[in-house]
């Protein structure tokens, strides 16, 4: 008898403009869960990786240098097993896509709004990268 072979998960990761938080979730996710889930993000109002989130995700052995925005047009044909927002606005315009996805929020502060010195923005992203890797770590314990 042939083994069937297990179906990994899809997941998609939206904020607003795919540039930190959903970036930080995709590296930090892929990092943590290997292959047990096929892992995107997008976001609503796409714009470019934020250099701060690149670099608070290498100082944590983890690279998303290579990470674009994308849109999340480009993902509204497929279907997702899962759909999470980690920034509020993107919870509020989430699209429906295709199948039973199911949805969960995880509301986190948007870096990228604070302003101040370079190190002050490096500890404002290095507290949403643990953030996200500690909300992360409760859920895959029960996925």
């Amino acid at each position: 008898m042939e083994a069937i072979p297990l179906t990994e998960k899809r997941i998609l990761i939206l904020c607003t403009a795919n540039s930190a938080r959903s970036q930080m979730a995709e590296g930090l996710l892929r990092d943590m869960a290997g292959s047990r889930f096929e892992i995107h993000s997008a976001g609503s109002e796409p714009s470019t990786v934020n250099p701060y989130a690149i670099r608070v995700m290498e100082a944590a052995g983890i690279d998303i240098s290579d990470h674009r925005s994308k849109h999340l047009e480009e993902y509204l044909q497929t279907p997702f097993d899962i759909v999470i927002t980690v920034c509020d606005k993107a919870a509020e315009t989430c699209p429906v896509f295709p199948g039973p996805a199911e949805r969960i929020h995880w509301g986190f502060p948007d870096p990228a709004a604070v302003e101040g010195t370079d190190a002050e923005k490096m500890a404002a992203f290095s507290r949403v990268r643990d953030a996200i890797r500690d909300r992360l770590t409760t859920w895959l314990e029960t996925n």
